[in-house]
């Protein structure tokens, strides 16, 4: 079942997935973490969890695990600091580190605190330069309009006492009238409070003051120009100055409570001038000492975190490599005296002495005096599916596998992808002008993707670039059948040879076939040219689409009904090639490959023969003559042996294969033979055993029976459909071609035509976003989906199981940030 092959660079093979074998390694405990190491580094082995019982706090390594998860969160800290200081971190090429994990976690402990300690500083000394900016400003803006807002709130508190006292007067004794009176010629002391609180809320700060005091204050706002930095939030906004007048304990300790409710900050004021210019210098001189003192901390947290940036990606790097290298040993269990780790792992077979050389260099460089075990296991468990793939094959391997993983080392239709998916494309896109213009935005991911990789790109970005070589395969295959459509942005050229028609009269434009003659030999390649522009273009090329969508669906899948048979050999399955692949191959072309045959001879001899009738009565009436509709001698004869065996086909496909399968299952337990299950598509029909191989469950000849008839009614339904699901070739590309026609005659030439150079311009500008938005990216995108369809359903589906699971290696490559 497929080659045993070593050495380093095996050939690569995508037909069949590498040939996978479970592996045990016994570990000496001392080298256990280095051999680890050294399998990531190689990256050819899958570890199995031994341990899937226990909890992750319950394995050998979890303390380790957890102070590299520790160490990840401080790198993370140190990057979020980075990118609010723009420091990124060295580009310079990731090299081994030979720093010891304990030493890198003190180091890294370190870095935090004294960062932390940085920061923590820098935010007091931000904070306390912020009050201080606004404390100038309060200075600045109420000593300009205290002493008029402070004349008019005395004149306002005496105007309230005098209206109070008279009010109360009729009820106050002569006595303390005098007394009243002598207390009016005093002076009336107010208290104030001044700050800032911020625009968007004064009015609501000034009402607030108002109901809470009854009026009993006098405020006096001014705004500041320009937004500052509010010393608690740390934000730009914009403020006004206020001053508060009050009367009274009580009203103050309102307007405290107040203030602090809104978020307003309060400053200390003078009422004397010198006093007041003495502050304002005392501040300037603290902003300046504490501007000195900040950029001088910025500074060395900038050199901080340079020399961070410097090794940044190294530490992370070693730090992920770490996490992975545990969580791989917790996979691993103890053997019984507790000296030894168990491994069991998958790993491709042409790999062997790569890991056996792997395992002797850790034991050598750990000093170990016991060397690692490594033996293979033999189970019936199904192994991984592991393709070589590289840059250029990978994306065509993605396609196959977003449909389904290949069962281990079944037919890979990702070989045939390669060349069926751009050509069928190109038969839905087929313009050599649109195909260069595919090819020179290819080429720029191409020659600019050493460059791409290493950057973080978009969604659409990344996944563009992840497929430029099959939309370079895409393009080049589209320039192909461009050029046998005779079409580059829906116009005509003689590229190859003149036409081989000319004009017989000026009105020949205008008539179907009889105003052309010949002049000249058949067109060397391609649609002739002077089809184009004629009543007969459409009627002619529908046709032409049309036959061709049905003789490459037909190709296409006995393409995939070959590769069923071609696995039924490899897994030696007898039975799928007499009772399916066989009756399928004659149900198909019976029916369908004699379609096939009858366009290809109408277009060999020219006939007039109405295939559309040959076919239904085929069916209706296949005693019928033929009359002008036959093509060959003998095919009333042909075509009723093809319908008898394309009814006979059917039965043969159902029947046989479920009774054969009983027989197969009682003769196995009766001990009169032994088959070995083998892994295909008979698994539900056979013998139903689990993963494991542990034991079988009783035959159910009904479930069999029934699965064999979905599957033989699926097929012969699938057949028609199938076929005419293929005309989507002929559509999209009528489609494609009428659309760059109205493109360029309705916008292009009409333009031209006014011979204006504004509408000129104007039209030349609509027709480029018209071919790009609509016929490059919409009409791009719906003919990458169609063929991508005709590959999952129409030729995955005759031989592709695709329920196998990926083989995912311990790999230091594949390492990535959501994992660790």
């Amino acid at each position: 079942m497929g080659d045993t092959r070593g050495g380093c660079c095996p050939p690569m093979d995508l037909f069949r997935s590498e040939t996978m074998q479970l592996v045990q390694l016994i570990i000496p405990m001392e080298s256990a973490r280095l051999t680890v190491y050294y399998l990531g580094k190689l990256g050819l082995l899958q570890f199995k969890d031994l341990n899937s019982d226990k909890s992750p706090f319950q394995r050998t390594y979890a303390g380790q695990i957890k102070k590299c998860g520790e160490m990840a969160r401080t790198l993370r800290f140190f990057k979020e600091q980075m990118l609010k200081a723009s420091v990124s971190p060295s580009a310079k090429s990731v090299e081994e580190t030979e720093i010891d994990v304990d030493d890198l976690e003190v180091k890294l402990a370190e870095l935090e605190a004294e960062l932390t300690e940085m920061n923590a500083n820098g935010e007091k000394l931000q904070r306390s330069y912020n009050e201080l900016v606004e404390y100038k400003i309060v200075l600045r803006k109420a000593g300009d309009f205290f002493p008029s807002a402070q004349h008019s709130a005395t004149a306002r508190q005496r105007e309230m006492e005098l209206n109070q006292m008279v009010e109360e007067s009729i009820e106050t004794p002569l006595l303390q009238e005098q007394g009243t009176s002598t207390d009016l010629s005093k002076q009336v002391k107010l208290g104030f409070v001044t700050g800032l609180v911020s625009r968007g809320k004064s009015m609501a700060f000034e009402r607030i003051l108002f109901r809470a005091t009854r009026g009993n204050v006098f405020l006096e706002q001014v705004p500041i120009e320009a937004p500052i930095t509010d010393p608690v939030s740390g934000e730009k906004m914009e403020k006004n100055v206020f001053m508060v007048f009050y009367s009274g304990e009580r009203a103050k300790n309102k307007i405290l409570k107040i203030c602090d409710a809104f978020g307003a900050n309060r400053y200390p004021f003078a009422e004397d001038c010198g006093k007041q210019a003495l502050m304002i210098s005392e501040v300037s001189g603290k902003i300046s000492e504490l501007k000195s003192t900040i950029d001088a901390g910025l500074l060395h947290r900038d050199h901080l975190l340079r020399t961070i940036s410097d090794q940044f990606e190294q530490w992370n790097l070693k730090v992920k490599k770490e996490k992975s290298i545990h969580h791989t040993l917790n996979m691993l269990s103890l053997d019984v005296t507790k000296k030894c780790l168990v491994a069991e792992a998958w790993s491709p077979v042409f790999a062997t002495k790569q890991i056996q050389d792997v395992l002797q260099r850790a034991s050598v460089d750990s000093n170990s005096q016991v060397g690692a075990i490594f033996q293979v296991l033999h189970t019936r468990e199904s192994p991984p599916t592991y393709f070589r793939t590289n840059k250029f094959t990978s994306a065509f391997q993605e396609i196959v596998d977003a449909y389904g993983v290949a069962k281990y080392q079944e037919a890979n239709p990702g070989v045939y992808t390669i060349v069926t998916f751009p050509f069928l494309f190109a038969v839905m896109f087929g313009d050599w002008g649109h195909g260069i213009c595919l090819l020179l935005a290819t080429l720029f991911f191409i020659i600019r993707e050493k460059k791409l990789s290493s950057q973080k790109l978009g969604d659409i970005t990344e996944m563009t670039f992840g497929g430029r070589y099959v939309i370079m395969m895409m393009s080049l295959f589209s320039i192909y059948t461009g050029f046998i459509y005779n079409e580059c942005f829906s116009v005509a050229f003689d590229l190859f040879a003149p036409s081989a028609y000319a004009c017989r009269d000026l009105s020949c434009r205008d008539a179907y076939s009889i105003g052309l003659i010949k002049v000249r030999d058949t067109y060397p390649f391609g649609v002739d040219p002077a089809w184009h522009g004629t009543r007969s273009e459409l009627p002619f090329l529908n046709s032409l689409k049309m036959k061709m969508s049905i003789l490459l669906g037909v190709a296409q899948m006995n393409l995939g009904i070959l590769l069923s048979y071609s696995n039924a050999t490899f897994f030696g399955n007898s039975l799928n090639i007499w009772f399916q692949f066989i009756p399928q191959m004659i149900f198909l072309n019976s029916l369908f490959g004699y379609l096939s045959l009858l366009i290809i001879v109408k277009w060999c001899t020219g006939s007039q023969a109405d295939l559309y009738h040959i076919m239904i009565y085929m069916f209706l009436s296949p005693t019928d003559e033929l009359g002008d509709n036959q093509l060959f001698p003998y095919q009333k004869t042909v075509q009723l042996v093809l319908l008898l065996l394309a009814l006979v086909s059917v039965p043969w496909m159902l029947l046989p294969k479920p009774f054969l399968l009983k027989k197969r299952h009682e003769n196995r337990h009766q001990g009169q033979s032994y088959t070995q299950v083998q892994g295909t598509d008979d698994a539900l029909s056979e013998a139903k055993h689990d993963s494991h191989g542990h034991g079988h469950e009783e035959f159910e000849f009904s479930e069999v029976f029934v699965h064999q008839l979905i599957h033989t009614i699926e097929f012969v339904l699938g057949a028609v459909s199938n076929t005419a699901s293929y005309l989507r070739l002929w559509a999209l590309s009528l489609a494609h071609s009428q659309l760059s026609i109205v493109f360029y005659e309705k916008v292009l030439l009409l333009a031209w035509g006014y011979n204006n150079m504004v509408i000129l311009v104007v039209g030349i500008i609509i027709f480029i976003f018209a071919t790009v938005g609509v016929l490059l990216i919409m009409e791009t995108l719906s003919a990458f989906l169609h063929a991508l369809r005709l590959h999952w359903v129409e030729f995955q589906n005759k031989f592709y199981e695709g329920d196998g699971y990926k083989f995912y290696p311990f790999s230091f490559i594949l390492i990535d940030d959501e994992d660790y």
